[in-house]
């Protein structure tokens, strides 16, 4: 199984050209469906795949977690994905994926891997309704293999951040508004609901007006509108667009192409642009940097992507962009 994730720095390459490469795994069989369905994980969130090791039981975890190992020294939470997602429930999950994201490491049970899938991010769909419904929203995108499976990638900093407990009074209690802060609107994209909330409690605990996308796509349409009736108007997108804060993974289409495809449209100039993403490896950091992002925050750390706001949105107004 280590096989399939050799070289994983050589896959770094695919940044920018709105192509990823996920890992495909099993939970078990779906009551609801009968049917073993097939998940899929983005590969650089992927530190290793191995054999499920002895897992020590903790009193007081959060429903789903099985309890920690030991991975090279370091204590590991380990998360029972089906049971978590609600599939499989007599399957023996005897395989885990080590991931690593959000600056934190932690261990997924499933029943098996399948193999490693590359694929162009505009392949991947935003799930239909019914779908996202039946899967408790924890779907946040879907593509359908040769073969006519249907690959589901999950939320996991969803799964991430409700089996960790987070205290969002906690998080967001010293946020402070920023003045003259309705004055900016903040355009961001984000395929997780999860990091949809974190980013509308941040930017609305600073007095900061905003518009969400689902995803690249999405944006991007959006923010070729407006510059669009910038020009009708005789006035600069940066009247309208204070900022664009973006995620990395997203369906249809990734958080360095849109960035990418903002940098080369000269309308877009003096609108900066942060990308805000789990993957918060340095490497992930200077791929951001190389299709040109101003910043570079990690997810689930407010207090840090508000002060990077603050900072940039004061510098914009210092411009005279607003």
């Amino acid at each position: 199984m280590s096989e399939l994730l050799k070289n994983i720095d050589a896959r770094t390459r695919l940044a920018g050209t709105n192509k990823l490469e996920i890992l495909l795994f099993t939970l078990g069989v779906d009551a609801r469906t009968g049917r073993s369905e097939t998940f899929g994980i983005n590969v650089f969130k992927v530190r290793e795949v191995m054999r499920t090791p002895a897992i020590t039981a903790a009193p007081d975890m959060p429903d789903a977690v099985q309890g920690m190992v030991s991975l090279r020294g370091a204590l590991v939470p380990v998360v029972d994905l089906g049971a978590y997602v609600g599939v499989g429930a007599d399957a023996r999950r005897e395989i885990m994926i080590v991931t690593e994201y959000n600056g934190h490491t932690q261990g997924f049970l499933v029943e098996g891997v399948d193999t490693i899938l590359r694929l162009d991010w505009s392949q991947m769909r935003v799930p239909p309704e019914m779908l996202s419904n039946s899967m408790g929203g924890l779907v946040t995108a879907v593509t359908e293999l040769p073969d006519g499976r249907l690959v589901m990638m999950l939320d996991v900093e969803r799964v991430l951040s409700e089996t960790s407990r987070y205290d969002d009074d906690f998080l967001f209690r010293d946020i402070e508004p920023v003045p003259g802060g309705d004055a900016h609107v903040v355009y961001f994209a984000d395929d997780s609901s999860v990091a949809r909330k974190q980013i509308t409690q941040t930017l609305d605990a600073m007095n900061v007006r905003h518009v969400g996308a689902v995803n690249g796509r999405q944006a991007w349409d959006e923010l070729r509108r407006i510059a669009t009736h910038a020009e009708a108007c005789g006035r600069k997108v940066s009247d309208f667009v204070s900022l664009v804060l973006t995620d990395v993974e997203m369906p249809e289409m990734d958080g360095y192409m849109l960035t990418r495809q903002i940098k080369a449209d000269r309308r877009f100039a003096g609108v900066p642009v942060i990308m805000h993403s789990s993957l918060s490896g340095m490497s992930n950091q200077q791929l951001g940097m190389s299709v040109g992002v101003d910043e570079y925050v990690p997810k689930f750390e407010p207090q840090r992507l508000s002060q990077t706001l603050a900072r940039l949105l004061s510098t914009d107004a210092a411009a005279g962009g607003r």
